[in-house]
């Protein structure tokens, strides 16, 4: 009875690895599951530098080309799913996607939610506005009276509604950008690293600028909630930032300074 005892409690302790959001419902290992299938279905959005495609209709960017790396070292491939971010969770639930890898936000919602990597880069929310109308909305009070577009179910969103802002939810940040460009809404709300590599002087959106800074963050990687593959992933960023392929990636899209070391 007691040596009975002592294997029970060892498996239950077993099936306590997580890395946030709790335990698992069952003792299926989702490690196991990726690699039954062959392969590492990755929710994301469009979203410039970490989730986009090249004029060859590939994905590329800092998210997908580590993810990329991370699949290829559990000896399956990564697919790219885009999913609409407010049903992120039940995607990852239904198993429709097996991992939210998209410059998520670690918010406490996300948290509780979903089993996280460890933090992997710092952001922060930025407001949007016409370039030649910035001078005018330089803080957070001189924007209080604007429309904005912002992402659905995102942490933009969030800031929106803590500034008690009117604002209209899009698809995703892309969809922000292109309101405020086209004159539909008046400023929008996206991340800093989204900012940084797609409004202002050669860039598509050369029109648009940055100006208030709404908060500060830090992105990480989701997984169904108690999966195994979180601490599998935070293993492979640890060895991945020890040997300099993230910090290679990042400088690729010029988001070096951003990263957070893994140890």
């Amino acid at each position: 009875m007691k040596k009975m005892m002592t294997l029970t409690l060892a498996a239950a302790v077993a099936l306590t690895l997580t890395a946030c959001g709790g335990k698992k419902a069952t003792g299926d290992s989702d490690l196991d599951y990726v690699k039954a299938q062959g392969k590492l279905v990755v929710g994301i959005t469009e979203f410039e530098p970490m989730d986009y495609t090249d004029q060859n209709g590939e994905w590329i960017g800092f998210d997908a080309d580590l993810a990329k790396a991370f699949a290829e070292s559990l000896g399956v491939t990564a697919q790219f799913q885009i999913i609409d971010w407010d049903n992120k969770i039940s995607e990852l639930e239904g198993k429709t996607i097996d991992v939210v890898w998209n410059g998520m936000t670690l918010t406490d919602d996300v948290k509780a939610a979903m089993a996280c990597s460890n933090p992997y880069f710092n952001n922060a929310q930025v407001v949007i506005v016409p370039a030649a109308k910035a001078a005018d909305y330089q803080t957070v009070d001189s924007v209080k009276g604007l429309q904005f577009a912002v992402e659905n179910g995102s942490a933009g969103m969030e800031q929106v509604e803590a500034l008690g802002v009117s604002y209209t939810p899009v698809q995703d940040q892309a969809t922000a950008l292109l309101e405020v460009s086209s004159g539909t809404a008046e400023a929008a709300v996206i991340d800093y690293l989204m900012a940084a590599a797609t409004v202002g002087e050669g860039t598509s959106y050369a029109d648009l600028t940055y100006t208030v800074e709404l908060n500060s963050e830090e992105y990480g990687v989701g997984f169904r909630k108690g999966s195994d593959l979180a601490q599998a992933l935070n293993d492979y960023f640890k060895a991945a930032y020890a040997d300099g392929t993230m910090q290679a990636i990042a400088d690729t899209y010029g988001i070096g300074d951003k990263l957070i070391e893994q140890k």
